[in-house]
């Protein structure tokens, strides 16, 4: 993120676009597949940065090539922990990955993607990348399930291509909002944050009622 707030705070001279090119879009793809990898890199973020950064450049293919970069990105990271997975359910003690990725799922949202996945099929895979906290539940039930990684990869590229544009235009409708490139970068951000906050703070605001029932019964 620092990468991408340089740049939309003090940009470069027209002379300099291509260097500062060159060292943003190879950092966004590897920020992005880690990202896909490890969850813990906020890529949402990171793709509505770079796209007000593009937003305000000169060149026209810009935001192109940041909608093509992290759209494949994200697949690549997605398909690579998917086989890594697969890996885990057809090995006899399992793997790291697929524990790591079960250890992240809490056992009634991993039932309700497996509901979703017997019903609706690899398009499910779409709707899990635009839902915030939605991709991993999904990828697991495909894990534990067994879905092939060819059919897992289908309805994965859709899916990437949906969540790269969705993302965008957050970041384009930031950069367009304010004249300059960090003031739109910090409402993307913030945006971002925001969308992927709210699952959490749905299910604790959900709980406290239920805890409060029982502790009256309790009572």
């Amino acid at each position: 993120m620092s990468l991408l707030a340089s740049a939309a705070a003090h940009p470069p001279p027209s002379h300099g676009a291509g260097a500062q090119q060159a060292i943003g879009y190879p950092s966004l793809f590897l920020l992005v597949v880690l990202g896909s990898l490890l969850p813990v890199v906020p890529t949402g973020a990171l793709v509505s940065g770079a796209a007000v950064v593009a937003f305000h450049q000169t060149e026209p293919v810009a935001l192109a090539v940041v909608f093509a970069v992290a759209s494949v990105a994200a697949f690549l990271g997605d398909a690579a922990l998917y086989w890594l997975g697969l890996r885990g359910v057809r090995s006899r003690n399992g793997s790291r990955w697929l524990h790591r990725l079960q250890n992240r799922v809490d056992g009634e949202t991993l039932a309700k993607a497996e509901r979703q996945l017997d019903e609706h099929g690899a398009a499910v895979l779409v709707l899990s990348r635009l839902i915030p906290a939605g991709r991993l539940p999904v990828m697991v039930a495909c894990l534990l399930g067994e879905m092939p990684l060819r059919r897992f990869v289908r309805g994965d590229i859709v899916a990437c291509l949906a969540w790269a544009a969705a993302y965008q235009v957050i970041g384009i409708l930031g950069g367009s909002l304010f004249p300059e490139p960090w003031q739109g970068v910090a409402l993307a951000v913030g945006l971002t944050f925001a969308i992927a906050a709210y699952p959490t703070v749905r299910r604790r605001v959900g709980r406290a009622p239920r805890m409060s029932e029982r502790g009256s019964e309790g009572a």
